[in-house]
């Protein structure tokens, strides 16, 4: 079952880089988990998120983070809105749920009919 992360919404900050302390560079970027089968496509409510330098092309992990870097997350996190939760039936499962419906009164109106 392929799971990926999609980006959901990027925010620059203002704050400098702890690595390269640049002024410009920083994207904070959340991220939401969809799940994907032959049979249906689900977004979860997993969310997560990702602190990276432009300028430098680092990733900041947490452990870098100043306060005022922490300050700005806690706010655009409460800010953030996810896609809702939801999950979305494909073509394949559709013409399985038909199918085995059609089967079962096919199948009850042969009993039916031997019965009479």
């Amino acid at each position: 079952m392929p799971e990926k992360l999609i980006d959901i919404k990027q925010v620059p900050l203002p704050n400098n880089c702890p690595e390269c302390f640049s002024k410009e560079g920083l994207r904070l970027t959340f991220k939401q988990k969809i799940k994907e089968t032959n049979f249906y496509k689900s977004i979860t409510a997993d969310i997560s998120h990702e602190l990276n330098c432009t300028t430098c092309n680092s990733v900041i992990y947490p452990v870098q983070w100043t306060d005022d870097i922490e300050r700005v997350f806690e706010y655009q996190k409460k800010a953030f809105t996810p896609k809702k939760a939801s999950t979305y039936i494909k073509k394949a499962l559709w013409v399985i749920i038909i199918s085995s419906v059609a089967l079962l009164v096919l199948m009850l109106a042969l009993v039916l009919y031997l019965k009479l």
